[in-house]
């Protein structure tokens, strides 16, 4: 990477990490409760259901945010969930029946009373960005969720996210709740339009998305951001906006 692009990169990403980022943005669901395990719980939660379009993904997320009055991981330990979701093969959201929907929060109500919290759930569990992937993918891959990712195979750019939300610290979107992952292991969270920004700026040039690729460009993003890659994912969203 030269230093033009380098320096490009850098630039957006303080111009769209602010506040403002998360207005729209699914991140915002996890700012509007208090507390570590509320805003952990509603993070992983909102992050599950990032997939499509946002005008679609983010009214879902409401439903279930309202449902818990903001106390998120209390209402899934308490399996309040129930009230909401009805136990039928009529859709939720996209693939995600409320059969399956149920199903996810009964395995993630079992990690939160097997470990008491997510954090502590991922702390026991992992000491890396992709080791606290895998982890959560094995974990509800168990219970076969059909939600979260069985594997990763994919870039399972939602946990990638998730994670992103939960490490990163000093920033306005990001919550940096958890010290116990290092921020320069994170992997960059690589979707559809992520892929089609950094084959333009060819810092990869697969045209397929997988965990190997995501790997590959958050390498190629720690030549710009050193110390913390995944900054970069704010630099690649404002590319999209400055050529929209």
């Amino acid at each position: 990477m030269d230093v033009e692009l380098i320096n490009h990169l850098r630039k957006l990403a303080d111009k769209y990490e602010t506040a403002d980022f998360i207005i729209g943005d699914p991140s915002w669901f996890m700012h509007q409760v208090n507390g570590d395990e509320n805003q952990e719980t509603m993070a992983f939660i909102a992050s599950t259901l990032s997939y499509g379009s946002r005008k679609q993904f983010m009214p879902k997320i409401q439903i279930l945010l309202d449902a818990s009055e903001g106390r998120v991981a209390e209402w899934v330990k308490a399996k309040a969930y129930c009230q909401c979701l009805s136990d039928d093969d009529k859709c939720f959201y996209r693939l995600y029946t409320n059969r399956m929907m149920l199903r996810f929060f009964d395995s993630l109500r079992q990690m939160l009373l097997d470990y008491g919290s997510l954090f502590s759930a991922v702390k026991c569990n992992a000491t890396d960005g992709i080791s606290a992937i895998a982890f959560l993918c094995r974990y509800f891959a168990q219970y076969n969720t059909n939600v979260i990712p069985k594997d990763t195979t994919s870039p399972c750019k939602r946990l990638a996210m998730f994670l992103r939300w939960m490490v990163r610290t000093e920033s306005p979107v990001d919550l940096g709740l958890w010290r116990f992952i290092d921020r320069r292991t994170l992997i960059i969270p690589l979707d559809t339009h992520v892929l089609q920004q950094s084959r333009q700026l060819k810092l990869v040039n697969s045209k397929s998305s997988s965990m190997r690729v995501a790997v590959a460009l958050t390498n190629t993003l720690r030549e710009a951001f050193p110390d913390d890659p995944t900054k970069g994912d704010f630099a690649l969203f404002g590319l999209g906006v400055d050529n929209s």
